[in-house]
Formats: structure tokens, C-alpha cells, sequence
């Protein structure tokens, strides 16, 4: 007995996935002016939604490991879209209609496919390395619901060997500094100048980084800024 049921909905899904697809493929190889632009406005847009995004919930969720690669597709989308749309994809097409020596064929039916795999490439190499352009430190305004706008000094940390060395450019109005990496306290600094210094096999790795977070504190207790930083892992 042949279930009608079921193969007219496997068929109407089957024809409407073919149907969208077909509809983002003309879509993707529209070459008027307009279209050029919309599609490159829309894709800077959208990149910097996912980058700024990424970053942000980074700042609350820093564990999150797999935000670091929505980072990686807005940081770079914002960059490739343009120059897919606008530069990329119109010699594409145009070298598919005046290509004649087979090898500039094979790159011109190729080329979309090809442009595609160079965008993820890049994007799993800055998710798996993010570099600090592609890195929003939104650790500064995250304060756990209390403002001191007075209290914003630097803090400058260099890496020695296998230790991290951190000072602030200024020390008042702070009560103590707390750093931490994950889940762990690494260390409690309580005298000023609040110079201290963290070994870097105690940090915790995320996407091949070592990741802490310094946060100046009150007497309350309560958090006046906080600092994330990243530092090369152990032999690099």
C-alpha cells in the first residue's frame, strides 16, 4: 500500500527546498549595479551584527568557545561580502562568457566554489586564532550592575618566560583586584599598586589562547571594571 500522504509532503518539502535554493542562487549571481550594492551593504550589516554580537556575549560568557567563530564569519564577512559582490563575483561571470585557454575556464566555473572555500578557510583559521582586531573587549562595560565611570585605569600586562606581569596606571579607588581564569580564581592582589604577576600554565586555554580576567573591586566587594585578556599558549 503506497502512503500518498507522506510522499506528497516529501515532495512539496523536496520542491520548495529546490525552489529557495534556485531563489538564493539568483540572488547570489545578480549582477546589476543595485544588486551589487544591496547585497554588499546587507553583508557588511550582517557581519558586523555577528561580530559585535559574538563579542558581547563573549564578555558575559566567555566558556562560550563557539562564539569565537561566529566572531571569526562577521569579522571576516564584513570584509569578503563587499569584495565578493562587488569585485569578485562580476569577473567571475564575466570571465565565464570570455575565457578561452582551458585553465581560465576551469577558474572561472570554479571561481564561486573557490571564492566560498578561501572565506571558510579564513574563518575557521581566525575562530581557531583569533587575533585582537577581531577581539571586542566589551569586559569594560560589563560591571555586574554598578557604574564607576571615575575609576578606568590601564592595565598593562606583558608575558616574561612563563609569567604574566600586569601593573595599573592608576591604583586609587580600589580596594583589590581579583584575577580569574574560567572558573578558578588564580589570584587576589590587595596592596597597592596591585602589580601582580600569574603563571601561564594556571590560565585556562580557549581556542588556542590562555584567556583571564582581571576585575577591580570595592571594599563592597562589588566589581568596578573588568579586564579580559588573552596571551599566547605554553611553547608559542
Amino acid at each position: 500500500m503506497i502512503d500518498h500522504t507522506s510522499s506528497s509532503v516529501f515532495s512539496f518539502a523536496s520542491g520548495l527546498c529546490r525552489r529557495t535554493w534556485n531563489d538564493v542562487l539568483s540572488v547570489y549571481y545578480a549582477n546589476t549595479p543595485i544588486w551589487r550594492v544591496l547585497k554588499s551593504v546587507g553583508l557588511l550589516f550582517f557581519g558586523f551584527f555577528c561580530w559585535s554580537a559574538s563579542n558581547l556575549l563573549l564578555s558575559y560568557r566567555p566558556s562560550w568557545s563557539f562564539l569565537y567563530f561566529v566572531a571569526a564569519y562577521g569579522f571576516a564577512l564584513i570584509v569578503w561580502g563587499p569584495l565578493t559582490h562587488l569585485a569578485l563575483l562580476p569577473w567571475v561571470i564575466r570571465l565565464r562568457r570570455t575565457a578561452s585557454h582551458p585553465l581560465t575556464r576551469t577558474i572561472a566555473r570554479k571561481g564561486s566554489m573557490l571564492n566560498l572555500s578561501i572565506f571558510l578557510t579564513i574563518v575557521l583559521v581566525l575562530g581557531m586564532v583569533p587575533m585582537s582586531p577581531m577581539l571586542l573587549d566589551f569586559g569594560t562595560l560589563v560591571d555586574d550592575g554598578t557604574e564607576s565611570p571615575d575609576v578606568d585605569p590601564d592595565l598593562e600586562c606583558t608575558v616574561v618566560d612563563e609569567l604574566v606581569e600586569c601593573s595599573l596606571s592608576d591604583p586609587s579607588e580600589i580596594d583589590h583586584v581579583v584575577v580569574t581564569s574560567g572558573r578558578e580564581r588564580i589570584e587576589t592582589v590587595e596592596e597597592p599598586p596591585y602589580d601582580f604577576e600569574i603563571r601561564r600554565s594556571d590560565l585556562e586555554t580557549v581556542v588556542g589562547q590562555k584567556q583571564f580576567t582581571v576585575e577591580l573591586r570595592d571594599e563592597d566587594g562589588a566589581t568596578l571594571r573588568r579586564y579580559k585578556r588573552t596571551v599566547p599558549a605554553d611553547g608559542e
